[in-house]
């Protein structure tokens, strides 16, 4: 990993986007203990507006707390999707809630259901994010599961721990078996799929 490392999250107001950042940005700096920087920014409408939230990680102190090209952009609608994805350096992590992003523009994405995990299993639509948290934390070796459930505990309300807790582990399986079958998909014979995991 180079010393920079940009992550942009992105959604619709109301899907909990901004606390997504924030939650990350907390278990980099205070759990995994590397510079971080966290930023955030909501369309012109509030509630249903598209929102983004950005999370600068380095082993340097950061000069400018704003990602130019993501190295790994995460993203919980369609909109989002469309607007963000060319920002994303060609080799970059997509990683897609499949619930509600139905055009994917790179057969590489990883696709996770978030949104209907979190409808089914826990009958709320508003755990999705952390259900996004506990599956960027297995595509991603920028932060570690500990870090993510310290951090993801420290922050929900009181009483909730253990929903919060079982989302995060759903969210973990599930990019578990996207790796899965992200293996099986048919990769061009000359880049080697052991240097895309590498790259992943």
């Amino acid at each position: 990993m180079s010393s920079r490392f940009e992550i942009r999250l992105g959604g619709s107001g109301g899907q909990g986007i901004i606390l997504m950042g924030i939650i990350l940005a907390e278990a980099i700096g205070i759990y995994d203990h590397k510079f971080v920087a966290q930023t955030q920014s909501y369309g012109p409408e509030a509630r249903g507006g598209s929102s983004k939230s950005e999370v600068i990680v380095s082993d340097v102190e950061i000069d400018y707390p704003k990602a130019m090209k993501p190295d790994l952009l995460l993203v919980m609608n369609q909109k989002s999707c469309d607007d963000f994805y060319t920002d994303l350096k060609p080799e970059g992590i997509l990683i897609v809630d499949s619930t509600l992003v139905t055009q994917v523009p790179n057969p590489r994405a990883f696709q996770v259901p978030f949104t209907r995990i979190a409808r089914e299993k826990f009958k709320r639509e508003m755990v999705a994010n952390i259900v996004a948290l506990g599956a960027l934390s297995q595509l991603t070796p920028i932060v570690s599961s500990k870090a993510i459930e310290a951090a993801v505990l420290a922050r929900v309300p009181k009483g909730t721990e253990k929903m919060n807790r079982d989302a995060l582990k759903a969210g973990m399986a599930a990019a578990k078996r996207a790796k899965r079958e992200w293996l099986k998909i048919e990769i061009p014979p000359e880049i080697p799929k052991e240097d895309l995991l590498d790259s992943y």
